[in-house]
């Protein structure tokens, strides 16, 4: 068992702050902060945010100093972790670093593409849910960082989303293609990441695809979520498609989840099928059922 934290890198209220974590137990990270003196309302659901004037204290406390994405997969990897989409503070600050470490330099960019996600219209395929992929690329990867390639397509790979099936996607992987070669992008990055954007409309890869393989099992994690979770996620489907009757909805979905049953294999990494494969098997005959 051991507590983490990352660097003061977070801006709020005047200064900045740390993320304090355990890798193992709620119980041990709150008996820490309480020797530490930290107060109860500084804790947020999985964590404890410090202010950037105790971070040498706690580390001389026993706090293991890491970078920021290592804390967040101890985090994920404990159990602990507060899944992005039943998280309801503003996520623009943790996007953010994240962008800025691909793509640094291209605020405008980002900005661009956080106002598509954060459409009013999305309720699953929103800020949310990217955060998600962004995130199970992290564990799929661990303890390497994920391709930039395979980064960017996350970023792009809803882009556009207005419910229309491939346009989506076609839309999307144009998208990056325009927006990345104008910020300078080798010409090979952004066939890439397009290739990969495309990728997310079928789930379908060629043998030996493995960054494809990395988007579209982080892009499918959710169904392996434990029941609660995956019965969210079919009702926040449910509000992206509010332009359609129940009738017709009902029949799509059911199109979609039998598509799903039939991928072989459904998660292609060794890694997603140990994390996701038999959950989502279970909550994909579920739903059908």
């Amino acid at each position: 068992m051991a507590v983490y934290i990352d660097p003061p890198l977070w801006p709020a209220h005047g200064t900045h702050f740390s993320h304090l974590v355990s890798d193992s137990s709620l119980e041990e990270l709150h008996d820490f902060a309480a020797a530490a003196g930290i107060p109860e309302r500084a804790f947020d659901g999985d964590h404890y945010d410090v202010a950037e004037r105790r971070y040498d204290d706690l580390v001389a406390a026993g706090a293991v100093p890491v970078e920021a994405r290592v804390l967040v997969r101890k985090l994920i990897a404990s159990g602990l972790r507060i899944p992005a989409r039943q998280r309801n503070k503003s996520l623009k600050v943790p996007l953010f670093n994240r962008w800025d470490a691909i793509m640094p330099g291209h605020d405008a960019l980002f900005l661009d593409l956080l106002d598509r996600w954060s459409e009013p219209h999305r309720k699953y395929h929103g800020c949310t849910h990217l955060l998600s992929v962004l995130e199970a690329l992290d564990l799929l990867t661990d303890p390497a960082d994920p391709p930039r390639t395979v980064l960017l397509a996350a970023w792009f790979h809803d882009a556009v989303y207005r419910g229309v099936a491939d346009q989506d996607e076609e839309e999307s992987a144009c998208l990056a293609e325009e927006r990345l070669d104008a910020a300078g992008l080798p010409e090979a990055e952004v066939a890439e990441v397009a290739r990969l954007v495309r990728l997310t409309s079928g789930h379908r890869l060629g043998p030996g695809d493995h960054d494809g393989a990395l988007l579209c099992d982080a892009d499918l994690s959710v169904l392996g979520g434990e029941p609660g979770e995956y019965a969210r996620y079919v009702a926040d489907v449910r509000q992206d498609y509010a332009h359609i009757g129940d009738a017709d909805f009902a029949a799509g979905r059911a199109a979609v989840v039998r598509q799903l049953l039939e991928l072989d294999p459904l998660f292609h990494t060794l890694r997603a099928k140990e994390l996701w494969l038999d959950a989502a098997h279970r909550n994909l005959l579920g739903e059908l059922a």
